[in-house]
């Protein structure tokens, strides 16, 4: 059994974020389709984060293995914070006229289906094809400019960039904690190619739902110019497609797409001591860049 990242301990961090009390409502680059998708996704995760950890730490008193124990108590905590954070920016999106909320309630009532119906294996093998999801589009954010200055919003991409550092950092502890208790190969696959659908169908059919709100969306040039944006967005690129697929590989591991480098670069541009976050952000800044 491999565990990854023993070099790199998994710790929460206490970072809070302050978001502008007004905002472009469409603020992923003034794009219509892309303000939605994010938003839509940003809904799935407070939720979704605590199925996670629902999902691991059924399994933690079966973890023999120290470190990799270690690893899962630092795998809860910073879940735990992300959908703190992620329910704190969805209410601002309520507020903007995004149905965040009713995202959250329809994952919630799905994923606790799942968890209460399913073997709790398959929530855990569930949980780590998810988590090859959230890794696979973390890396993309930290590693492709252009998918940066698409979240025109400063706040919310500092948001973005500390979850994205966190789950590339955890990306294979939900997957450790599956191979650790000796779940199958082909359930995980199985599982993957299961939430690969839900996953895909379910956020373009929310998307679909958001954008049927917003009256922008129904001015024919404006549409067509968000369509014709998709072409060259790195969202929806091959490699992308590829990346996310090598999941299916009999005998894979995160830790097979390397991102150490991803790690030490963002280690210092967030955290060091001319970062864009510190450890503990207040809750009264009312400045959305800089530091407090």
């Amino acid at each position: 059994m491999s565990v990854s990242n023993v070099q790199h301990p998994i710790r929460a961090r206490r970072v809070r974020f302050s978001y502008p009390l007004t905002m472009n409502r469409h603020y992923v680059d003034d794009d219509l389709i892309m303000s939605h998708a994010i938003s839509m996704l940003s809904a799935v995760f407070p939720e979704g984060e605590e199925f996670f950890v629902k999902s691991v730490r059924h399994y933690s008193d079966d973890i023999a293995d120290e470190a990799l124990r270690s690893q899962v108590a630092g795998f809860i905590g910073q879940e735990i914070t992300h959908g703190r954070e992620h329910r704190e920016i969805n209410a601002r999106l309520q507020d903007m006229g995004y149905p965040t909320w009713a995202r959250e309630r329809f994952t919630k009532r799905s994923l606790g289906l799942v968890y209460r119906a399913a073997p709790q294996r398959m929530s855990l093998a569930i949980t780590a094809a998810l988590e090859h999801y959230t890794a696979t589009f973390a890396a993309l954010l930290l590693s492709e400019p252009k998918a940066r200055e698409l979240i025109t919003s400063a706040e919310v991409r500092k948001l973005l960039l500390w979850h994205a550092y966190e789950e590339v950092e955890h990306k294979a502890v939900a997957f450790d904690v599956y191979r650790h208790i000796g779940g199958s190969e082909t359930l995980r696959i199985w599982a993957m190619r299961v939430t690969h659908l839900a996953f895909l169908g379910s956020l373009c059919a929310a998307t679909t739902v958001s954008m049927l709100c917003d009256r922008a969306a129904y001015n024919p040039v404006r549409l067509a110019r968000s369509v014709s944006a998709l072409r060259g967005n790195p969202w929806f690129s091959r490699d992308l497609a590829r990346e996310l697929r090598t999941y299916h590989r009999r005998g894979f591991h995160p830790d097979e797409n390397d991102t150490t480098h991803l790690l030490e670069r963002w280690s210092a541009e967030l955290f060091g001591d001319n970062g864009v976050l510190v450890p503990r952000v207040p809750r009264n800044r009312t400045e959305p860049g800089g530091h407090p």
